[in-house]
Formats: structure tokens, sequence, C-alpha cells
């Protein structure tokens, strides 16, 4: 097997000083990298392929950045994107699947129909629930495909196996196999950027964007649009007193000391590491601008549905609060595509309690998914609204995931249980082909409707890095013996969503 993934060995500039060394004899530690960002300009802009482990596309590319919407929970296939008549027609019958059915937990009550009702959309007239009527406007540049299958209707391992592409820790998200094969566009911000949900971490935590063998610069990182600190650990806090600039020097000074006799070892660790810490002082320049969205004019807060929101939210789930929320990171999301990031991936929901605050709506559909949904399609719909006026749709894919489905029979009556034998995802923009809608679900939302030919993760990661001008086969790192990839062994290139 071809490894097309090399790392950089060494930072080479035969006639002057490396950005590192200069670092060194200055003995600045973080604090002079933010001076040296503004001094190197020219250097960093002679070295902005360095970054990323992919020198040369095996292809030519589509797209050059991701969003990754993910809903945590499982959503309703059934109840949002994927209509099914006879649920209607036999809502309230006793259930046969005409086969043994393994429930999750007690879910094979009667059909359950979908909770709202669904009207045909745009010049492809695709079926969406009124709580998605939202991406009316777009939904000639959506493509579903309706066949999705997983492996497990247990959340943790459902989810990292949508993110990662296994169902058990220890692998790299997509988004860091991304900003390991690309890098960033912009040296002051990361790569690869995560959004989560405002209540908390989903199924798995950090998991989910773990660099695991990759180097650690690729991970994730966590921003918060809203928080006093957005970014955790990049300012001190402002109650800390013992902190001053002079402590701060002088801990760097020793910091800088230390590394670099340790790294006269090569320690691709403690490179991964400094690297990341160089990131990090670059970033208190440029990541405060990123996340202001105040110079954002009026037509685009409307668009987002960011005016005349109320001062503070209801306890219960609400749909402002949804609103507020997601459509502000879908704008953060935008602004820091623009400015170069990779791949940004945006949470909705998170982990398991009461009252739900997630998509995992066993007790209640409409109660659950009804905020969430309305919430999600107003930012998302304006976040595709806003790309393709500004002409990044063209080269940006938009990912809509969840870890897997629910059932169409009913459990506890007004809710449903797990159901990892089909789901949805839909992806726009970036050479995807909008308006259509790829191997349909069977007449209950069910299974596939073809089960020989389902379409698994492997499928939407190997179409994704097709698009960005990768070969999943191509694309690994060896590990263990391993030539390990995204993909695993797997993985389909899915044409018929091709433009």
């Amino acid at each position: 097997m071809e490894v097309a993934i090399k790392m950089r060995t060494q930072h080479a500039q035969p006639t002057a000083l490396t950005r590192r060394e200069m670092l060194w004899q200055c003995g600045g530690g973080l604090g002079g990298i933010a001076l040296l960002q503004m001094l190197q300009e020219q250097s960093i802009a002679d070295d902005s392929h360095s970054n990323r482990a992919v020198k040369v596309l095996h292809h030519p590319p589509k797209a050059k950045r991701v969003v990754q919407l993910f809903m945590a929970g499982a959503a309703s296939h059934l109840d949002l994107f994927d209509y099914k008549p006879l649920l209607v027609k036999q809502h309230g019958k006793k259930s046969d699947f005409g086969e043994h059915v393994e429930a999750f937990q007690n879910g094979l009550g009667p059909w359950l129909k979908p909770v709202w009702n669904f009207s045909e959309y745009g010049e492809c007239g695709k079926p969406l629930s009124e709580v998605v009527a939202d991406f009316a406007p777009v939904v000639d540049d959506m493509a579903f495909v309706h066949n999705m299958v997983g492996k497990t209707g247990v959340h943790s391992q459902a989810t990292l196996l949508q993110t990662t592409g296994f169902n058990r820790p220890g692998f790299p998200s997509a988004g860091s196999w991304v900003s390991y094969g690309l890098g960033s566009d912009n040296e002051n911000l990361p790569a690869f950027v995560v959004l989560p949900d405002h209540r908390g971490l989903a199924s798995n935590g950090t998991k989910n964007w773990d660099s695991a063998f990759l180097p650690s610069q690729h991970q994730g990182v966590m921003v918060s649009p809203g928080n006093a600190n957005p970014i955790n650990d990049l300012f001190p806090a402002t109650q800390v007193e013992f902190i001053t600039r002079e402590s701060e020097q002088a801990a760097l000074q020793t910091l800088a000391l230390l590394n670099q006799q340790q790294n006269s070892n090569n320690d691709a660790l403690l490179e991964s590491r400094i690297r990341s810490y160089e990131l990090a002082a670059r970033m208190q320049l440029a990541a405060p601008e990123a996340l202001d969205l105040t110079p954002e004019p009026e037509s685009i807060h409307k668009l987002y549905g960011l005016r005349d929101l109320p001062e503070s939210f209801s306890s219960d789930i609400n749909v402002p609060e949804e609103i507020a929320y997601f459509s502000k990171k879908c704008l953060v999301a935008r602004r820091l595509l623009e400015r170069g990031v990779r791949f940004v991936q945006i949470w909705s929901g998170n982990d398991n309690g009461f009252p739900r605050r997630n998509w995992d709506s066993h007790e209640d559909i409409e109660r659950d998914h009804g905020p969430l949904a309305r919430g999600m399609a107003k930012g998302a719909s304006a976040l595709i609204q806003d790309l393709k006026q500004r002409g990044m749709l063209e080269d940006t894919i938009v990912l809509w995931t969840t870890e897997f489905g629910r059932m169409p029979s009913s459990q506890s009556t007004k809710g449903r249980d797990h159901n990892p034998f089909v789901f949805t995802n839909w992806l726009a923009g970036g050479g995807v082909k909008g308006g259509t809608s790829y191997g349909p679900s069977d007449e209950w939302g069910y299974k596939p409707l073809d089960r020989n030919n389902p379409t698994e993760v492997y499928d939407i990661h190997t179409t994704l890095l097709h698009l960005l001008g990768i070969d999943h086969e191509k694309f690994t790192v060896r590990r263990g013996g391993i030539d390990r990839r995204l993909t695993d062994v797997h993985g389909h290139l899915i044409e018929e969503i091709l433009a």
C-alpha cells in the first residue's frame, strides 16, 4: 500500500534563522511568538505548506474545507427528512416487522407516524418536516443519504464510529485527519475547531475530536462562543493575581530552555506540544477577532435569527434558546472558515440526562426534537445561504449526521427507541450534487430498502476525502505495524451524489 503521509522532520531555511531558532535565541518563549508573527510574515508565507502532510493532492479537489453538524443522541430521520406515508396509514396499529427485532429498550410499541406534517420543497420536490422547513431555500443544494447503517445502538460507540471511523477509542477524528493532511490556511488559527453544545459535551467527550496517534496539534480545539472565555486556558483568568507579565515571562524562558535541551533528542511528542503552544500564542491575537460577531451587518444577524432574542431563556427546552446558540455557532463557523480553518465541527445536544437536552427522545419526540430541530434548521440553513452568497459553498462541504436513527414503532406512546439499522445523513456544497436523495430506506424506515447495499460511515468519509482531493486508500499512517487510515479497510465513493 502506498504511504502518502510523511511527517516533517526539519525546518529547512538555509539562509536565515527559522522561527523556532529565533524563538530560542530570543529566549522569549511563548511571549515572543506574537512578535515573531508580526515580524516574519514573509517567512510564514514561504512556509505555508509545511504544516500539511499531503504535499501534492491525489486528484483535483472540489472542496477545501468542511463543516460537520453532529446531532448528539440520535436524531429521528422519520420525523425530519425521511417521509414514510405508510406510517401515517398504519399509525396506532400493532407494529409487525416481519422478523425478529432487537430493540435497545422497549421501543416496539404500535407504529408511530411522523410527529409533524411533511411538505414538498424546492425544484427537487423533497419532502421535509415542518420543523425543518427553514431548509426550503437551500433544499436544492442538499444531497440526502437515507440508507445509512451503523454497527451498534450504544451512543458512545456509535458516536465514535461516526466521528472517527472506529467504534472504540484510540483513533483520530475525521477532523484530525483532514487537519493533518491539509493543514490550516491561517498560521494563527487551528485547522480543526470544535463548537460544542452550550450545555456540555456529547457522549465520549473530547474523544470525538482526539488526534490519537496523529501529532497532537491536529486534535480539535474547543471553542464556546458566548462564554466569558470562549477558549479554555488561552488567557489567564482575571481573578488570578499572582500571574503577572514578569512571572509569565520568567516561566516561559525556563520552559523554553528545558524544551530546547529535551528537543536535542528529536522528541516528536515534544515537537508536537511545542507547535501546539506556539499556535496558542498566535491565537491570542487572532481568535478574539474571529469570534467577535459585532462587525457582522444587520442582514446577517437577521438571516441567522440572532435579532430580537430574549434576554433570558426558559428552564424548559425552547426554540429561541436553540436558535440563539446553534445559529451563533454556525455564524462563528463561517467566520472561522473564511479565515482559513479547515474543519469545523458543530454539536447539538449534550450527553444523556434528564430532562432531555439532546436528540435521544425515548419519551417524547415532539418535546425534545421540536426545539432542537427548529434551532438546527434555522442555523444550518442560514450557514448554507451565507456560504453561497459569499461564493464559499462551492468549495465548502457541509455534512449533517448523527450516531443512528430512531424506530418507526413507538416507545412510551410518544417516543422512539434507537435504530442503528438505518438513518439519514445529508451533504451540501463542495462538489455535492444538490437536490438529490440517494439510497432509500424501506417503506417503514426501519432498514435500507436494498439491504445488500447500505451506506456506511466509511463511504461518507471516502466521499469527503475524495472531494478534498485525497484518495482514502493512499492517506495512511504507519501505526503498530499497520497502515492506518480513516476508512479502516472499507469505503466506497458515493458517485451518485457528486456533481
